[in-house]
């Protein structure tokens, strides 16, 4: 069951259905990647939706996923996309860790890869000479945090 909600989930990243993904998740779900820490179902699917409207609005044309290696409770994944804060194509390599609560529903996604790699691409100049360094990593996840907050209160309304 477990393996089946990762290859649904990612068929729903594939189509930009951050719906379908925020669905995957329990109430009480944790999400955690070098720019997010996010507990809760509203703001891990938030996360999702954010991100899939903003591909769907800004880089749909250039928008791919490759996933593989797909296990019960782990999944490697590969999106190309435009970053949407400066234009530049990413192609990152991400390695997913899931855990599942008794009705199949996702309670820890836990996202790993190298930050300095995703900001040289992302970021360009600014990432190659400080992706390694704490404090770029903190400003992006201000952003992001910013960014996402933002995103939830427009939606509230």
């Amino acid at each position: 069951m477990s393996r089946a909600v990762i290859e649904n989930f990612y068929a729903a990243f594939a189509r930009l259905d951050g719906a379908a993904m925020k669905a995957a998740y329990a109430d009480n779900a944790t999400f955690e990647d070098p720019a997010f820490r996010l507990q809760g179902k509203e703001r891990v699917g938030g996360m999702w939706t954010m991100l899939t409207e903003t591909i769907r609005a800004k880089g749909q044309d250039v928008w791919k996923l490759e996933v593989s290696a797909i296990t019960d409770s782990t999944a490697h994944w590969e999106p190309t996309y435009r970053f949407s804060a400066t234009g530049r194509m990413v192609h990152n390599i991400i390695d997913a860790r899931f855990v599942f609560d008794n009705d199949g529903k996702i309670v820890e996604h836990v996202d790993h890869f190298d930050f300095w790699r995703w900001s040289r691409q992302a970021l360009g100049p600014a990432g190659l000479f400080l992706g390694w360094s704490p404090m770029l990593r903190k400003k992006v996840q201000a952003t992001a945090s910013r960014n996402l907050e933002s995103f939830l209160a427009k939606r509230q309304k």
